[in-house]
């Protein structure tokens, strides 16, 4: 029977891997092919229309678009402040571990598989892995969003709509990769507790991600803001107005 339950973080674990890697390898093909059935895709497609609505506006007073984007900074730093506390913690657990892990301390008659220090060593190991991926995709994720505050805080640079579309675009992206990297490093924080609990949590994480990741709303075609009229080109064409009497006005 103990030699059962050392062979099962052989066959679980990775199995449970598969399942995590493959549903993710599925929604980056889905999501360059058909973008529109991801929520991705449809949360990029919203966020393109908001940029180019955004530069369209008065370029003078970019409080908006800028509140906008301050916010997505502070998740963004937020979140990769939990993740390099997270991992430093880790780190720390790591290095002062004592010669027998804690697993097998506290919950060795219930925790099914190998505790032996060097299984626990590559528990540890792999998930400050994934926090460390989390960390630095949440700082890129702040770097494109800063980079798009500058852009769109230029007035009359002649700034073009694309590059802040791309800044935007790459900020979410990096910030889809981070969240990805903590629902592996949760999978995994369960393998702490035994190949079974983690195998149980990456179907149960790749049922819940499938339904938070489908997108089944119509993307939605927004058509292009007419810019307001001047306040000359209005007083032109109010009616019953003199066109003599605009040089007085």
């Amino acid at each position: 029977m103990g030699l059962e339950r050392e062979y099962l973080d052989t066959v679980l674990v990775p199995l449970g891997l598969f399942l995590m890697i493959g549903y993710h390898l599925l929604l980056l093909y889905r999501f360059l092919r058909l973008p529109e059935t991801t929520v991705i895709g449809y949360e990029n497609h919203n966020k393109k229309a908001w940029v180019q609505r955004m530069m369209q506006g008065n370029p003078n007073d970019p409080s908006t678009a800028l509140q906008v984007i301050s916010s997505s900074i502070s998740a963004s730093t937020y979140l990769a402040s939990l993740s390099i506390a997270l991992s430093s913690l880790i780190g720390t657990w790591i290095g002062s571990s004592p010669t027998t892990p804690p697993s097998k301390l506290f919950m060795k008659d219930i925790i099914y598989g190998n505790t032996s220090v060097a299984t626990a060593s590559v528990k540890y190991i792999s998930i400050l892995f994934c926090f460390m991926l989390g960390f630095m995709s949440f700082v890129q994720s702040t770097r494109y969003f800063l980079h798009a505050s500058f852009l769109i805080s230029s007035p009359d640079a002649g700034v073009p709509t694309s590059y802040v579309e791309k800044a935007v675009i790459r900020g979410s992206n990096f910030w889809s990769l981070g969240l990805r990297a903590h629902y592996f490093a949760a999978t995994l924080l369960l393998w702490i507790f035994g190949p079974i609990p983690m195998l149980v949590g990456s179907i149960s994480m790749v049922i819940v991600l499938h339904f938070l990741d489908t997108n089944s709303t119509p993307l939605l075609h927004y058509c292009p803001s007419a810019k307001p009229p001047s306040r000359h080109m209005s007083r032109a064409v109010s009616p019953g107005l003199d066109p003599m009497l605009l040089p007085q006005l």
